[in-house]
C-alpha cells in the first residue's frame, strides 16, 4: 500500500525543524543533470509550508537550485524517514546577520512523503559533532537560525 502523500509538514516534523537538524538535500547537479546529494543542518521551518536552509555562497548547491530549483529534504525524524520535495528560492543572497557569506534559500513544500521501508522504525535518530571550536561553533549556529527565524 502507498504511504499518504501530505501538502505540508505534519506538527511532528514542523516540531523537529524548529532548531538546527541534520538532513540530506537532494538538488539536480547543474553540469551533469544527475543527482546530487549534501549534508546540511541549517534548516528552519518558517511555517508548515516553507523550509529555509542555509548553505555557504560558494556551495555547488547554489550553483544546482539556481538552474533546476527543484529539491527534496530528507529528515530522519518521528522514527521514520521523510521526504519534503519542492522549489527552492534564493530567499537571501547573503543571510544578514552573520559572519559568514551564507545564501538563505526558501523551499515552498509540494509534498511531504513518510519514505520509510515497509515494517520498520528509526530506533536511533543519527547526531553529530562539530569538529572546530564548540563555543564558536555553538554561537554561529545560533546565529543561523535566529537569522533564519527573522528572514
Amino acid at each position: 500500500m502507498a504511504n499518504q502523500v501530505e501538502r505540508s509538514l505534519i506538527p511532528a516534523l514542523f516540531e523537529q525543524l524548529q532548531t538546527e537538524k541534520f538532513v540530506t538535500l537532494s538538488t539536480v547537479d547543474h553540469e551533469s543533470s544527475g543527482p546530487n546529494v549534501s549534508a546540511i543542518s541549517w534548516v528552519f521551518a518558517k511555517d508548515e509550508q516553507t523550509v529555509f536552509f542555509a548553505v555557504d555562497q560558494r556551495s555547488r548547491i547554489v550553483e544546482n537550485i539556481k538552474k533546476n530549483s527543484l529539491v527534496v529534504i530528507n529528515l530522519i525524524a518521528n522514527e521514520s524517514t521523510y521526504s519534503i520535495g519542492g522549489k527552492a528560492v534564493i530567499h537571501q543572497s547573503k543571510l544578514d546577520g552573520v559572519p559568514l557569506k551564507l545564501t538563505l534559500f526558501k523551499l515552498d513544500i509540494d509534498e511531504v512523503r513518510d519514505v520509510m521501508f515497509y515494517g520498520s522504525k528509526i530506533s536511533t535518530e543519527p547526531t553529530y559533532e562539530k569538529t572546530y571550536d564548540k563555543n564558536a561553533a555553538d554561537r554561529l549556529d545560533r546565529q543561523v537560525i535566529e537569522a533564519m527565524k527573522d528572514a
